[in-house]
């Protein structure tokens, strides 16, 4: 029998969904004692493995936009207060993220944040240093080593202009998100010994880690539907991004919680494939293997047509 999300939707019993709840605390938990505990005895391992528990944070709070665990919104905002990777305010990743969501405009140049193309009249503008490094940054290793420096100047920048044409939502999540910042950096110099530029490294890590996720999740295509990719990998990265890999069922079904989009892709398989038009890869290593030096895509839309 096929499982369907709307099913799966009121399948939900109470208010909490607990497993999900339970991985937001011993997140918290996991970071509170690496930084406190483990970083005098093995910094080197301390600062990596904060990394990874800031990137796993991002996952959970990419959950929480979603409406996870609690059924209330802000509960989950409150929940995901402290922003452990220090630079992308809740608010604005929750408004961004959200807009990502509509289908037609995704990869476009303008309309989709969390587009990595550029109109093609403005690549042919740029000078060849800032091509190179743009071509650089749609290898693997590019994003990953360089990407989240460029991301975040790219969203500085957007988010300083939206600020100076007077919007709001603008100021107001980052008025709400530098205090967080501030306890997350207190909680950093006055109950640990890990330095303030560890602490920066182990967020660097963290937003690197996260350039995995998202290096090829959206193909140019002139079908709204075949452009975003399913990624068949069950291994650490899988549990690490929440299921996010199987990304054309999430963003079919963005309500259903991380944990059961694996039986929902098995059990539906076919369909979601075909609504793809078959834009999937068999796991992490077999993109690894395919684009860590070279580029996935062109910099330039290929198919970018202003209307």
């Amino acid at each position: 029998m096929t499982l369907h999300a709307g099913a799966l939707d009121r399948s939900r019993s109470g208010s909490v969904e607990w497993l999900t709840f339970s991985l937001i605390l011993a997140c918290y938990g996991a970071w509170g004692l690496v930084t406190v505990l483990l970083y005098p005895v093995a910094p080197v391992l301390a600062v990596c493995v904060t990394g990874v528990l800031i990137a796993f944070h991002s996952s959970l709070t990419h959950e929480a936009l979603h409406g996870h665990p609690f059924r209330s919104k802000a509960l989950n905002e409150a929940l995901m207060f402290f922003p452990l990777n220090l630079c992308v305010p809740y608010n604005r990743f929750r408004d961004q993220h959200l807009a990502h969501h509509h289908d037609q405009i995704l990869t476009d140049p303008y309309d989709d944040p969390e587009s990595n193309y550029l109109d093609p009249a403005v690549w042919e503008g740029l000078e060849g240093w800032k091509r190179r490094l743009l071509v650089l940054n749609n290898t693997l290793v590019g994003r990953i080593v360089i990407g989240p420096v460029l991301g975040q100047v790219r969203f500085m920048q957007d988010d300083w202009r939206a600020a100076r044409a007077g919007d709001r939502a603008v100021w107001r999540a980052w008025g709400l998100h530098l205090p967080g910042v501030v306890i997350v950096l207190g909680w950093v110099i006055w109950m640990t010994q890990m330095p303030v530029w560890a602490y920066v490294v182990a967020a660097y890590i963290g937003l690197a880690l996260l350039k995995i996720r998202t290096f090829l999740e959206h193909q140019a295509h002139e079908r709204a539907r075949c452009r975003t990719v399913i990624i068949e990998d069950r291994g650490p990265l899988a549990l690490l991004f929440l299921n996010n890999n199987l990304h054309v069922v999430h963003h079919m079904h963005p309500n259903v919680p991380w944990y059961r989009l694996p039986r929902l892709y098995a059990q539906n398989k076919a369909r979601y494939l075909a609504r793809n038009d078959g834009y999937v890869y068999r796991s992490y290593a077999e993109i690894f293997q395919g684009y860590f030096l070279r580029p996935k895509d062109p910099v330039p839309h290929p198919l970018w047509r202003r209307d």
